[in-house]
């Protein structure tokens, strides 16, 4: 009988310790990296399917994950600044979400941004975590000429949004880049190119403010 205890006894610290491993290991990830989750989540449906991870990135302790269906997905959110749900209005809206549509920048004021392409547009939405909590930005992004991404473009230390849009609302080949604050409002344009692969920077546009202007009504 003593030896069997000491057979159990053993076999518990082991996991234990196995488990403590892991939580270590996780808490020192590289902020901003991909997690490598993958699989299914049989508790969460996504549209009319079982949830399945498509991507997830770590900012700071928190691991942002999104979880996509057949017609719907979910912005998953667990770590030190406590579990947070988010429907994910872009796959409502028929975004096709893969493992390049999460972009995080962390910072006193961390912004994550969910793309993906739709109906020859691109569609975006904003997460941000202030004071240890995430919320969603209530503005939904679009862009039409095959850009958004995220940028720190007046240099305040929070991440802005950057889409690059065709002129001529969609009907001609002018392209600009227009950029908004995810914690306030727009922040201005810049002048047009004739073409979008013309602008700065394309394929990935990161103007500087210098390049900025009030957008054309």
């Amino acid at each position: 009988m003593g030896g069997s205890r000491s057979v159990q006894v053993t076999a518990v610290a082991a996991a234990v310790v196995v488990v403590a491993g892991l939580v270590f290991a996780y808490f020192q990830r590289p902020n901003n990296t991909d997690s490598g989750q993958s699989g299914t989540d049989s508790g969460m449906r996504c549209g009319t399917t079982v949830c399945q991870v498509v991507i997830g990135k770590s900012v700071g302790k928190d691991l942002v994950e999104l979880l996509a269906g057949t017609g719907g997905g979910r912005i998953r959110v667990t770590g030190e600044s406590g579990p947070f749900i988010f429907e994910m209005t872009i796959a409502e809206s028929g975004a096709t979400v893969n493992d390049k549509s999460l972009q995080c920048a962390e910072a006193a004021v961390s912004v994550c941004l969910v793309r993906g392409p739709a109906n020859g547009k691109w569609l975006g939405e904003v997460l941000i975590r202030k004071d240890g909590t995430w919320s969603r930005a209530q503005t939904a992004y679009q862009a039409t000429a095959g850009y958004i991404g995220l940028h720190d473009v007046n240099e305040d230390g929070t991440a802005d949004i950057v889409t690059a849009q065709l002129g001529c609302g969609g009907q001609c080949n002018n392209a600009f880049v227009q950029v908004f604050s995810a914690v306030g409002p727009i922040i201005g344009c810049t002048s047009p190119a004739p073409a979008r692969e013309q602008l700065a920077g394309w394929p990935a546009p990161a103007p500087k403010m210098s390049q900025i202007r009030p957008c054309a009504a």
